[in-house]
């Protein structure tokens, strides 16, 4: 396989969505930073050929267990193994976190089946509170931004 393909895709056509990269970098950084375009591309490029590295030692980790199937405890593995053993818990955290917001309730993931979709608004805070609290592990410290009450969604109905 040449090197430059990735998943059967030229190396140029895997990327990351550069608004929210943009996005992502200015909400890291003071106010009064600014990044050049050329640094934001060279961030996207880092952030994908990371995401290759994890994705290709997961495989490595998957393919000694006679695997066909790259399960979670793989990437953790390959985090380990690639040397960032540091991250695996905020990463395990993160995943934990995953299961538990796309929960199926048709599947048995949740008690009822009538699940309230949130407003544009509610979403948009939801985010911002996300980016908060991803923000606060990235500088080590905990997050301040308090999460929005929790509702019963077996109680509301789609509006």
């Amino acid at each position: 396989m040449d090197p430059n393909d990735i998943v059967g895709k030229a190396k140029e056509d895997a990327s990351l969505p550069k608004a929210t990269m943009t996005k992502i970098v200015k909400e890291m950084l003071p106010p009064d930073v600014r990044v050049a375009r050329d640094t934001q591309d060279l961030l996207i490029d880092c952030c994908v050929e990371f995401i290759n590295l994890v994705s290709s030692e997961s495989n490595e980790v998957c393919s000694r267990e006679d695997r066909k199937t790259i399960a979670p405890e793989h990437v953790l593995k390959a985090l380990e193994v690639l040397g960032f053993g540091e991250y695996i818990e905020d990463v395990y955290a993160a995943y934990e976190q995953h299961k538990l917001e796309t929960m199926d309730p048709m599947r048995g993931g949740g008690k009822c089946g009538n699940v309230r979709e949130m407003t544009e608004e509610e979403a948009v805070a939801e985010q911002q509170r996300m980016f908060a609290e991803a923000r606060a592990r990235m500088n080590g410290g905990a997050a301040t931004v308090t999460k929005p009450p929790e509702v019963d969604p077996c109680l509301e109905t789609n509006s």
